[in-house]
């Protein structure tokens, strides 16, 4: 538990400790909320769908956090390029610990991206249905940011060099956002992008924390959870077995 412990403060300071990375991963979110919010948002509301801002925040609060978590797993290679991975690998603690506590870390920063996130969803105008609302919307999202480091794990842990890794993550990152219900209605859609839809993980998420901030959702509750918390421990499993085979 100690080694998990470690890893997880290391990668929570990390991030803490550089401030352009901070503003950097917040310019997307808040572009695309008030891009998207203010410019779609009186075509939303003619269609009769309501406040756009309301039906965008939860997406766009998720959208900051898969993208941190998808990213921390790029620490692994930076590890193994500079000889740290080398030495945690050779210390005398499982390699089960040591992915446990780097998810766990990288899904910390992402939560903590999309805590953020969410405070200036309400400066622009989002309002949560209620206080109590804010704990099911932190499962939610802390299920989703440890499934998308896990995934990210798992694929820096196949992979030697930066170049490719971020070459992997924009190929994937946008196509899941933009599939997942974040800032469209999932009503109507032809089948082939419904289809998607419905196999994309984080459909699941935007669903529920969507639910559990304003109310509205388009599977149940219980649904988004039982198929978040499935993928999650299945991607961890597979992160883990994945980095059990690496070569520092």
């Amino acid at each position: 538990m100690e080694t998990i412990y470690i890893l997880w403060l290391r990668q929570v300071i990390k991030y803490f400790r550089s401030k352009s990375r901070i503003i950097g991963s917040l310019a997307q979110p808040l572009l695309f909320l008030v891009a998207f919010g203010f410019g779609f948002g009186s075509i939303y509301e003619k269609a009769g769908e309501g406040n756009y801002i309301q039906f965008l925040a939860p997406g766009i609060i998720l959208m900051s956090v898969l993208t941190t978590a998808m990213f921390s797993g790029i620490d692994i290679i930076w590890d193994r390029q500079f000889g740290f991975l080398k030495e945690t690998l050779v210390a005398p603690v499982s390699r089960l610990q040591i992915i446990l506590g780097k998810t766990l870390g990288g899904a910390t920063v992402a939560l903590i991206q999309g805590i953020i996130v969410l405070l200036l969803t309400l400066i622009v105008g989002f309002k949560p249905q209620s206080f109590a609302s804010l704990f099911p919307a932190f499962i939610f999202t802390f299920l989703v940011a440890v499934l998308f480091s896990s995934l990210g794990t798992a694929i820096a842990s196949v992979l030697e060099d930066m170049q490719g890794f971020q070459l992997i993550m924009n190929f994937l990152i946008m196509p899941i956002i933009f599939l997942s219900g974040a800032f469209f209605p999932l009503s109507n859609l032809p089948k082939t992008i419904d289809f998607i839809s419905k196999i994309n993980p984080l459909t699941y998420g935007v669903d529920g924390l969507r639910g559990a901030l304003i109310g509205v959702s388009s599977f149940a509750p219980s649904m988004d959870l039982l198929i978040l918390l499935v993928v999650t421990s299945t991607l961890l499993g597979i992160a883990s077995y994945l980095f059990s085979k690496i070569q520092a």
